[in-house]
């Protein structure tokens, strides 16, 4: 297995935002997709984080293609001022991760980690927390870890090499777009046309951008190490039944990655190792990332799991240096799948390519379309599953308050992660050795979530107006209400809102009471003079921006507020409101907050005044 299974048998979820893709007569037009391929126009810490129509602000991909052709930005470390982020929310990144290393609840979550978080071209946080190797072997009588002497455990280690498991599919996947766009693979052709032998068990119609988008019908896995031969291992593949009809569902499946491999080697003449180096590792300088690494990296290498029977395939004890995934194991430690190694920095230079519109210093390994097409939600039949070529997209359950419709990733199941956000500019790698010493000690992606949230909090808000506004906060499980008073003469509110909260869980609600507040019903307001709101509510992603609010009172002697309210799971970056104004008849102010007499008299219950 080569994907978080807990979080994903929970959440078949895959996120994503739809594009300027056409598909006409089996081949694809690629075309700029607005905000999806560069990095932000905007410098990063001016304030602007994107846009939506009609609302205040500039949309920080405006320049979509354009503006990954011009920048080549590099990397550097710096501080949290210098990329633009608050530095106490992103010192808290660690200290949340810091927890993970404790029972949580009651085994470590991993036994080290290493954290990269930047923005821009500043990496402003790169931390090692634990061990890279702390056992030597998984008891599963007590359900212990056996730790080796202190003298020959290793601690973690910034520069620490990972098995980045199924994070290896984006490589792959990207590999697949650099052949789309030289025109010798295409993406709506029939895989039978380049590997004619899968067309049995009745996949005859499976397409390339099947396999990229996890709707191949493939089932998730299957254990193609149990053959022997390369040729039987081939043999499973070619006669495997689709669970459900090609394009008819979203299944994430191994299946496909491995596949795609196959295809990569027969169309280019290569070995999926060399095209990795050639294509991508060489050309961006990532030294630290290759497929089977030598023993003489083995040091710097974080150890997996004890693998034994019954909960691995194989039985090989503990697995460091070598590849965790037993399919991929029994491929030779080369596959589409998994298998590929690397270090944060490496991954970082990797996210940097990409929210520059694919290239780095001198070298481009992709175009801005393309980078814009993998970017593209192309699972718009399966709401909930969105999904661009090869990347996970707008997916709160390890991405969090990260998570926008422009928000690409992956996981891999050993604990890495990569998170892109194109609309801060902003790039998150969480790379934790999970499943050492056992796969069974943890599950979901709590400590992505906290990571993911901390940076997210950490990309600032700034007020609308003033020199701060009100902000919900971006506490799970929570209800929070900001009450104006009851002005007499009031007929309407004016104020701007912005907010950005998980869909369908989520939301921000404008209610009014006729009765001092023992009862409340909806109040129906627009934003941006056009877009009406009839039951008084608002969520999802509003492009990060402030939308201006109207809203007529009811009636006389009523009161109104804001009610943010949010479930267990996840949440957003949260609502923040500003310029709260109450009019009369004749649109003069009867309250503004922005007096000082006034503002005192709001009722703040959650909400906080907010500089950032």
């Amino acid at each position: 297995m080569t994907e978080d299974a807990t979080a994903r048998d929970r959440v078949l979820s895959r996120r994503a935002f739809g594009g300027g893709v056409l598909a006409l007569g089996g081949a694809v037009m690629i075309g700029a997709v607005p905000g999806a391929a560069a990095s932000p126009g905007s410098a990063p810490g001016s304030g602007t984080e994107g846009a939506g129509p009609g609302a205040k602000g500039a949309d920080p991909g405006a320049a979509g293609a354009e503006a990954g052709r011009a920048r080549r930005t590099t990397l550097r470390r710096g501080s949290a001022e210098r990329a633009g982020l608050l530095p106490t929310h992103l010192d808290r990144l660690v200290t949340d991760a810091e927890a993970f290393l404790a029972p949580s609840p009651t085994h470590p979550w991993y036994a080290g980690a290493v954290l990269l978080a930047g923005r821009g071209g500043t990496v402003a946080l790169h931390r090692a927390i634990g061990s890279a190797v702390r056992y030597s072997a998984y008891d599963e009588k007590t359900d212990t870890g056996v730790e080796l002497p202190p003298d020959e455990q290793l601690p973690m280690t910034e520069d620490t090499v990972f098995d980045l498991a199924s994070v290896s599919k984006l490589f792959t996947s990207i590999l697949a777009v650099q052949q789309i766009e030289r025109g010798t693979l295409d993406l709506e052709a029939k895989v039978t046309a380049y590997l004619p032998e899968f067309g049995g068990g009745g996949k005859q119609d499976v397409t390339v951008r099947q396999l990229l988008t996890h709707t191949s019908g493939f089932r998730s896995w299957i254990p193609l190490y149990r053959e022997p031969t390369r040729e039987g291992k081939l043999r499973l593949l070619w006669n495997e039944v689709p669970a459900s009809p090609p394009g008819s569902a979203y299944l994430y499946s191994d299946l496909n990655l491995i596949s795609l491999q196959l295809i990569l080697e027969e169309i280019t003449g290569h070995g999926l190792e060399v095209l990795l180096h050639d294509e991508i590792t060489a050309p961006l300088g990532m030294h630290r990332t290759r497929f089977n690494p030598p023993l003489s990296w083995r040091p710097d290498i974080a150890a997996t799991e004890d693998a034994r029977r019954p909960w691995s395939g194989l039985d090989r004890g503990m697995v460091w240096g070598e590849v965790h995934d037993e399919n991929a194991y029994g491929l030779g430690g080369i596959a589409g799948h998994a298998g590929v190694f690397s270090c944060a920095w490496d991954l970082a230079i990797l996210a940097r390519t990409l929210l520059n519109g694919g290239a780095y210093g001198r070298a481009r390994i992709l175009s801005p379309e393309s980078v814009a097409l993998m970017f593209t939600d192309f699972n718009t039949a399966f709401p909930g599953d969105e999904h661009g070529l090869g990347f996970e997209l707008y997916q709160h359950w390890y991405m969090g308050a990260m998570a926008t419709p422009h928000t690409a990733g992956h996981t891999g199941f050993t604990g890495t992660s990569l998170v892109l956000d194109p609309t801060t500019d902003a790039f998150l790698i969480v790379l934790g050795n999970s499943v050492h010493p056992v796969r069974s000690w943890r599950s979901g992606s709590a400590p992505r979530v906290a990571a993911a949230n901390s940076l997210a909090r950490a990309v600032p808000v700034r007020p609308d107006r003033g020199r701060t506004s009100w902000f919900s906060g971006m506490a799970s499980a929570t209800t929070a209400t900001l009450t104006l008073p009851q002005v007499p003469g009031a007929a309407r509110l004016e104020c701007t809102l912005w907010w950005d909260t998980e869909p369908g869980a989520d939301r921000v609600a404008l209610e009014a009471s006729a009765d001092g507040g023992t009862t409340w019903q909806p109040a129906p307001f627009t934003t941006d003079d056009r877009t009406e709101h009839p039951t008084g509510t608002v969520a999802g992603w509003s492009g990060r921006v402030w939308h201006t609010v109207s809203a007529r009172l009811p009636g006389a002697d009523t009161l109104l507020r804001w009610r943010y309210t949010t479930d267990q799971r996840y949440v957003g970056r949260g609502v923040y409101v500003d310029g709260l104004r109450l009019l009369d008849g004749s649109g003069r102010p009867v309250f503004d907050e922005a007096r000082p007499a006034d503002g005192t008299r709001i009722e703040a219950n959650g909400w906080t005044r907010s500089a950032d």
